[in-house]
């Protein structure tokens, strides 16, 4: 089963941006090694928390705003996905410092953009 994770938001300054829901929301600005780029704030309570990239957004190919499931076992996700009516895009593999994160884009069936992901420390 995938869980929502994250909201991503592609955006050109992602400190101010995430700064700007911290307080918004009354979230906390989660601690990240230097290297990371990415801004991250958890939000209080139950739900998805908020993650912020430096990325470009317009165009049809971007996701501005998308949603970041987790699970598991990312492959038989993205297979269920399909299964459903989802496509694939592209999987991508990134890796830090002591963070490994693997994910796939995919489209819902009207083509609006979401991630499934698949964490490894």
């Amino acid at each position: 089963m995938a869980e929502l994770e994250f909201i991503t938001f592609a955006c050109t300054n992602p400190d101010r941006v995430a700064s700007f829901w911290e307080g918004a929301l009354d979230g906390e600005r989660r601690a990240l090694p230097a290297s990371l780029e990415p801004e991250i704030v958890d939000r209080p309570g139950e739900g998805p928390d908020l993650l912020f990239k430096n990325q470009p957004s317009g165009t049809d190919r971007d996701l501005p705003i998308h949603l970041d499931l987790s699970t598991a076992d990312r492959e038989a996700t993205v297979d269920r996905l399909r299964d459903l009516g989802a496509s694939v895009r592209e999987t991508k593999t990134e890796t830090y410092e002591t963070h490994t994160a693997t994910w796939t884009v995919m489209e819902d069936p009207e083509g609006n953009g979401f991630c499934v992901s698949e964490y490894r420390e």
